[in-house]
């Protein structure tokens, strides 16, 4: 698992005691950061040598938005969060399970694609009024290849 999220993940005592140290000072561009702690602390699990697992009949209660806004909101710390841990997991990446690679890819080129496209077929759409037809084979195929991989 790349992130265990904070209402569902639980830790050794031991293991986070030895990276405690680097968790509490986390930087991002030469600043403390305050957003991504689970991302970050799983991450410096794997580098570690720990494993990461997923329990799927694990049971966990949290707090989620009830309006757009905070929604919007968590996800762009999510977002951010994922680009900047990425870097940190750019040398884990050929020890992982293939799955968890395919998804870390996605997860950070799957939406800069499919921003570059929109913004291609948005641009094109105001100087002549059509669409490419290969902007919107890139969605189609980035959203059947993200749903193939999460059902996978």
């Amino acid at each position: 698992v790349m992130c265990c999220c904070g209402p569902c993940a639980m830790y050794r005592r031991s293991a986070l005691a030895l990276l405690l140290d680097q968790y509490e000072t986390q930087f991002f561009r030469g600043k403390p950061s305050d957003f991504g702690e689970d991302r970050h602390l799983t991450i410096l699990m794997l580098k570690a040598g720990f494993r990461t697992e997923y329990v799927p009949d694990a049971i966990a209660a949290t707090v989620v938005p009830d309006s757009l806004g905070p929604y919007l909101r968590q996800q762009l710390r999510w977002a951010r969060s994922t680009f900047r841990d990425t870097f940190l997991a750019l040398r884990l990446l050929p020890e992982l399970d293939r799955y968890l690679t395919l998804d870390v890819v996605g997860q950070n080129l799957g939406p800069l694609l499919l921003a570059l496209s929109s913004l291609a077929a948005l641009a094109q759409f105001v100087i002549d009024g059509s669409v490419a037809w290969w902007t919107v084979l890139t969605i189609a195929a980035m959203t059947m290849v993200r749903c193939s991989v999460a059902a996978f």
